[in-house]
């Protein structure tokens, strides 16, 4: 008789390290009792995910995309099962968290908003009765999140009318950003943000509103969506002709993209080309962009037709494709050719990995010299650059290439070594043309990096609903990977342009591209990773940019109105050279909230529960 089992879906013996038993995953063959087990499967597991993560993108990742989903899951569900094991158990938790090697615990961010609990101590001394006089006090601080919330703006225009004439005078009202649509400018960039950027399908998103009872259709959502994309489209067309005519050195790649095919329930391979603009590894002036195209196909016409207005050095890999912008018979001139070393270097590694073989790892070697010089020249002007490659790097490349056609002699024809060798030899003069002009990288990580999106978000939303849709995804993600480029918030970004695109001058849109024009607001601005981890390492001084001092909350401009139960709440504007003041401190960037801190407890006995206040420090202090 089939049991309870029956029921549930095989294993996959792939996972030859877990073992699905009553529905949990229990661990084999780790060396370990069975209670510390789930430790050391957890980490072979990691490091196979590692593995596979370094295929890269394309063929062979997609072959290996359901493998590394599968491990992904399988981890998750082993972490949850030892942490709720420990929670079980204190004493084995105690014991494990003391053998565990942690790095150093890092403070929380400094720009945070605090709420401190205060817990009142005893009134009298317990041992004698005495009284107590307050000595100091612990601070023990915890993240916690709060969910986003929904707001109404309500513009309020107030009418007039001329006690003479009669005449009604009232202020026009105000641009929005789509037509008819009661969606904010807020709004319609978090819904663009999550679907191309978090990759969040739009019947997830009206889940996740509803949980916070504003109930969105879907159909609402899509079409806000599609009045978004037409908003912005006259502003993506922008980068589209700039990027490609006024730039000397572009990288080129096309990634998959299923497009549902009309009437037939069923999806046809489109593609998304991408051409990226980054000359910051040469000290360029030109701001890095994205630009990014859809197409049903992979023909070759399709970049001829991008690139028409390109004339310059166009880093890509192999596919046969580009070779049609290689060809003297080409309008408008052969563009140049530069190979991808990371292709090359991706080969070598496949071989090396399959086989063990002790000549894939000399290639490889051979490789990670040339990048190691490379490493050394980020920022350097072109010439310089060149100087350092040909003195440095080209020396190392002619023996790179002796070698290969030494060794071709010595390996199987068929092998995937041999493959990997006539590979790089196929295209060794396009692979050396980085060493005779400083502004060619080694490699193609810049377009493939503008892409990474794409290939995570085809797990989520799987297709594209038609040929226009594939079209409107292509604009949202070239303002978002080119905003990306600069350092800044994609969704900070998209609500500022949606805030401005209605009202501004069309000779002016270019002020609205991401690192063109005016400089960004500091508030649109990524922090800087590096400069991040040394600020939590050490508390800043306060407002050091500018010698900027806190300055006390302050009433709200004339056209701005709260309602609600924040009495207290006043808005505070952006800083300007004051005296120090003891009131409530505000960070010193834009208009922000600011909530007044509540009295501080009374030194007599109470009995009441924790009080809550609600502060913004002005440094990472702990409070006193």
């Amino acid at each position: 008789m089939a049991g309870p089992r029956a029921h549930r879906p095989a294993p996959d013996r792939r996972l030859s390290a877990v073992e699905y038993r009553g529905g949990s995953v229990r661990a084999h063959g780790c060396g370990e009792p069975p209670r510390y087990g789930l430790s050391c499967l957890i980490e072979k597991l990691r490091g196979e995910l590692a593995r596979l993560k370094r295929a890269g993108f394309g063929t062979a990742s997609e072959r290996l995309g359901g493998r590394v989903e599968q491990l992904e899951l399988a981890i998750e569900t082993l972490e949850v099962d030892e942490a709720e094991r420990l929670a079980a158990m204190p004493a084995v938790a105690g014991a494990v968290e003391a053998a565990r090697i942690r790095p150093a615990r890092r403070p929380l961010p400094g720009h945070l908003r605090r709420e401190s609990i205060v817990h009142p101590g005893p009134c009298a001394c317990p041992a004698c009765g005495g009284a107590l006089r307050r000595i100091g006090e612990d601070v023990t601080e915890s993240l916690d999140y709060v969910p986003g919330r929904f707001k109404v703006v309500r513009h309020v225009r107030e009418a007039f009318a001329c006690r003479a004439c009669e005449q009604v005078v009232q202020t026009p009202a105000p641009h929005h950003a789509i037509a008819r649509g009661r969606a904010g400018p807020g709004l319609l960039a978090h819904i663009a943000v999550a679907k191309f950027d978090d990759h969040l399908p739009l019947y997830r998103q009206a889940e996740i509103y509803a949980r916070d009872g504003v109930d969105l259709a879907t159909s609402t959502l899509s079409g806000w969506l599609g009045a978004t994309a037409a908003a912005v489209m006259p502003l993506v067309d922008l980068p589209r002709r700039e990027v490609i005519a006024g730039s000397d050195v572009l990288h080129g790649d096309d990634t998959p993209v299923p497009v549902l095919a009309p009437g037939t329930g069923k999806t046809r391979t489109g593609r998304l080309w991408t051409y990226v603009r980054d000359e910051r590894p040469h000290g360029g002036a030109r701001p890095p962009a994205a630009v990014i195209f859809a197409s049903p196909d992979r023909r070759g016409e399709r970049p001829l037709a991008h690139l028409a207005r390109f004339s310059g050095v166009l880093v890509a890999d192999g596919y046969a494709g580009f070779n049609g912008l290689y060809a003297g018979t080409r309008p408008g001139g052969a563009l140049t050719e530069a190979a991808c070393w990371a292709h090359v270097r991706r080969k070598f590694f496949d071989a090396h990995a399959a086989t063990g073989s002790t000549l894939a790892a000399e290639a490889l070697a051979r490789i990670g010299a040339l990048y190691g010089i490379e490493r050394g020249l980020h920022g350097k002007p072109p010439d310089a650059r060149t100087r350092e490659r040909q003195a440095r790097a080209r020396p190392l490349g002619a023996a790179l290439k002796a070698w290969a056609e030494a060794s071709l002699s010595q390996v199987p024809g068929r092998s995937d070594l041999a493959k990997a060798l006539r590979y790089m030899l196929a295209r060794w003069a396009a692979l050396t043309r980085a060493f005779d002009d400083g502004r060619i990288a080694l490699d193609n990580n810049a377009a493939e990096r503008a892409l990474r999106g794409v290939a995570v978000g085809r797990k989520n939303y799987l297709f594209a609903g038609s040929e226009r849709g594939a079209e409107r995804a292509a604009a949202f993600y070239t303002l978002i990977e080119s905003a990306k480029l600069n350092g800044l918030d994609s969704e900070a970004y998209l609500r500022d342009v949606l805030t401005r695109i209605a009202d501004h001058p069309a000779k002016r849109l270019a002020d609205l591209l991401p690192g063109t024009g005016r400089r960004p607001r500091p508030s649109l601005t990524l922090p800087d990773r590096k400069a991040r981890r040394r600020a939590l390492t050490r508390s800043p001084p306060p407002c050091a940019a500018k010698a900027y001092a806190p300055r006390p909350c302050s009433t709200a401009p004339p056209t701005a109105h709260a309602s609600g139960p924040t009495s207290p709440t006043r808005l505070c504007p952006r800083s300007s050279p004051v005296t120090p003041s003891s009131s409530t401190t505000c960070r010193p960037t834009r208009w922000q909230v600011c909530v007044r801190p509540s009295r501080p407890p009374g030194r007599g006995c109470s009995t009441s529960r924790p009080t809550a206040r609600t502060s913004i420090p002005s440094s990472r202090s702990s409070p006193s």
